[in-house]
């Protein structure tokens, strides 16, 4: 099986490692996670992520909350992830790069 929190968990950790690090690789790994997570976990027609898929990606149940899956861990990913990428674009700009 295939859990929703552990992704989000890693789209989090891979931009902290490359904020820290700054090794491509880890920004690469960053875009493949992120791919992945939103084709296969997000619902595009009614919005938020299922919970849980099979080792092939597919969705294996539909419900989207229950006792081990709330409201808190996505929207926190998503924000932690847009003020890192925030800093991390800023950061760029900034910089004196012949």
């Amino acid at each position: 099986m295939k859990l929703w929190w552990p992704h989000t968990e890693g789209l989090v950790a891979l931009l902290l490692a490359y904020q820290k690090r700054r090794d491509p690789q880890l920004l690469a790994s960053f875009r493949q996670l992120f791919d992945y997570s939103f084709s296969h976990f997000s619902d595009p027609e009614c919005g938020e992520w299922f919970g849980y898929l099979n080792r092939h990606g597919t969705v294996t149940h539909h419900f989207k909350g229950g006792p081990y899956k709330g409201c808190f861990h996505l929207p926190r990913c998503l924000m932690l992830c847009e003020l890192m990428l925030d800093t991390i674009m800023e950061e760029a700009c900034n910089t004196d790069t012949p």
